[in-house]
This record gives structure tokens, C-alpha cells and sequence, in this order.
């Protein structure tokens, strides 16, 4: 009797220890337990880029860093296109927010798709055409008897032509071929003698490799041509269903492409530790380079202008690019950035 009482009362004695609620946890589990609840409280967010990350994109990459987007209760995602595109995985609701052009946003809203640009990356187009300076293509008017290495779009064709009669030039002069995905370095080594590059990232690699280029951007001879590429997008029903969020994305966001004017050394760090694909050296030229162009002359990063709206899309209604004219008014909006 004594030896199943000491029994019994052995097995009540484990078993109410096992199962102490009042125990105290560890601070690793107290601390794992917040987080998982932080998490679930936070918004899931999707960001979509238009290309492989970038310099471009090292504003986004320090809201996440920083923590910034969980700030404002939000758990972003930043993924790659698909074949599809970002502009159609945005305008269909499959991502929250994208990474677009100007051009590209024109083309969607006339097409009635729901697209719409809520913040300019970058002030003005840092885009122009590149070639080796041996080449001697100075100026547009060097283009005939050259080869043009481009991706097949129309808008390619158009701007060189504009260019071109600028100086009595004639793109038939001109041959034009489809190089697809092969790099700029690539194509001027094989058979292009110029291409479309952006000189944050093509231009500051060929000074890091020692290849000087002549260089026409397109800003120095049009302002119709100064359009902003890129820019962040949403879709219609984010903006008309979810106003908070887009405000909430827009202000860490900003915060992010501030921090990258302001520290663009730490910047180039972080989208460095987030992608460590990236070349290291390219990273922190192309940041040192294009820190300073994202807010340029404006009074606040990411505010767009009507007019610069207008003028592009003219131009390529002009050009037949478009077949009708754009709503500027109602493809681009400055609501959701910070108020100064």
C-alpha cells in the first residue's frame, strides 16, 4: 500500500511539473513568440522588380533593411519579373506594387490597362546611346553606316530618328539589329557599333573596366526626352481600395531613397547584403553615381510632373508610338508621397 501511494504520488508530482503553467519561459521563446506574433500582425506586401536588382532599386532594399516597411505594418516581399512583365503581374492585382518606365506606363494606359505610376525613381533620364570611343560616333549624325544593337522595340527606331534629323541625318542610314539578352559589353565587342544603355550601371561599369565611351543622352537633345524612367507603380484598385497601404508603402519607401542621397556608401551595403551576386566594386561606383540624381533639382524625391507627362506622350503620339492621346492626369499621382 505504502509503494503504490509513494507511486501515485510520484507520478502527480512529475506530472504537475511537466505541466506548470505558471513556469516562466525562456527569453529565446518569449522572444521567438513576439516575432511570430509581429509578423502575423504585419500587411503582406508583394514588390515586383522590372529587372534584376539594381542600383535602381537599393531605396526598396533599405526600407527593408532598416526596417522602415515594418514601421508602417508592412512585411514586403520583393520579387523578379516573370515572363509576363511587371506592369501586367501589377495591373492584374497579382503583385501590390511594381517597378516601371514612363513609356511603358503610357503605352499600358492607353491600352486601358490599370496602371498607374505613384513615385519617379529617378528626376531625369540618365538613359543615352553608348558606343566605344574608338567607334568616333560623336554625335547623332555619326549613326549612318553604324549598326544599332537594341531590344526590337519601336520607340528605339523613333528616338534615333528624331535624333538623327535633329542633324540632317537619315535613319535608313542606319541598320538596326535585335541583340535579345546579350550585354552591352558583348555587343560592342562583336558586331554593334552603339546601343541604349542607362549610365548608372553601363556607363560606371565601362569606367571600372577602362573602356571610354561617347556618350548622347537623350536629355541633351530633346525635353520631350526626359521623361522619368523608372518609376514605381501600383494598380487602380490599390489605390482606390487600400489608400493607407499605398501611403503606408510610399512613406518607408522614401525613407529608403533618402537614406540612400544621404549615405550612398551604407546604401551600396546593404543591396549588396541582400543580393550578394551583385559586383561589389560596380555596387558602390554605380550608387556614388546616381545617389545624387534620384531627387536632382526636385523639391522632394519621387514627385512627378504633369507637364513632363505630356510632353512625352506627345511626343510619341507624334511619332505614332500611340494611337491616341494619353490622360496624363489620371496615369501618374503624387498623393501618396510624403507630405513636407
Amino acid at each position: 500500500m505504502k509503494k503504490q501511494l509513494f507511486s501515485i504520488f510520484t507520478i502527480l508530482f512529475v506530472m504537475t511539473a511537466c505541466g506548470n503553467t505558471n513556469e516562466a519561459p525562456s527569453e529565446e521563446n518569449q522572444a521567438n513568440g513576439q516575432n511570430e506574433q509581429k509578423t502575423e500582425e504585419l500587411e503582406k506586401i508583394a514588390m515586383v522588380l522590372d529587372w534584376t536588382p539594381n542600383t535602381n532599386h537599393t531605396g526598396l532594399y533599405v526600407a527593408q533593411a532598416e526596417g522602415y516597411f515594418e514601421e508602417e505594418g508592412l512585411d514586403v516581399e520583393i520579387s523578379l519579373p516573370g515572363e509576363s512583365g511587371a506592369d501586367q503581374v501589377v495591373a492584374s492585382g497579382q503583385s501590390d506594387f511594381g517597378i516601371s518606365a514612363q513609356e511603358t506606363i503610357t503605352e499600358a494606359r492607353i491600352q486601358d490597362i490599370p496602371i498607374v505610376s505613384i513615385a519617379a525613381v529617378i528626376q531625369h533620364n540618365t538613359s543615352g546611346f553608348a558606343s566605344p570611343a574608338d567607334k568616333n560616333i560623336t554625335s547623332p549624325a555619326d549613326y549612318a553606316g553604324k549598326t544599332y544593337g537594341g531590344w526590337g522595340a519601336p520607340v528605339e527606331e523613333a528616338v534615333i530618328d528624331s535624333l538623327m534629323r535633329q542633324e540632317d541625318a537619315d535613319v535608313e542610314d542606319l541598320e538596326i539589329v535585335n541583340m535579345g539578352n546579350t550585354d552591352f559589353f558583348t555587343a560592342i565587342e562583336r558586331d554593334v557599333d552603339f546601343a541604349w544603355i542607362y549610365y548608372a550601371w553601363d556607363g560606371v561599369q565601362a569606367e571600372l573596366r577602362d573602356i571610354d565611351l561617347n556618350m548622347q543622352y537623350l536629355t541633351d537633345y530633346s525635353e520631350d526626352l526626359d521623361y522619368y524612367t523608372p518609376v514605381i507603380t501600383t494598380n487602380e484598385s490599390m489605390i482606390e481600395e487600400n489608400p493607407e497601404t499605398v501611403e503606408a508603402f510610399m512613406a518607408a519607401v522614401s525613407k529608403g531613397y533618402e537614406y540612400a542621397i544621404e549615405n550612398p556608401e551604407e546604401a551600396a551595403d546593404i543591396l549588396i547584403e541582400a543580393v550578394p551576386d551583385l559586383d561589389e566594386e560596380l555596387v558602390q561606383a554605380s550608387q556614388a553615381w546616381l545617389s545624387p540624381k534620384y531627387q536632382d533639382d526636385a523639391e522632394q524625391w519621387g514627385i512627378q510632373d504633369q507637364e513632363i507627362w505630356e510632353n512625352y506622350s506627345n511626343w510619341m503620339y507624334e511619332n505614332e508610338l500611340i494611337e491616341t492621346e494619353l490622360d496624363a492626369e489620371n496615369a501618374f499621382t503624387n498623393d501618396f508621397l510624403p507630405k513636407n
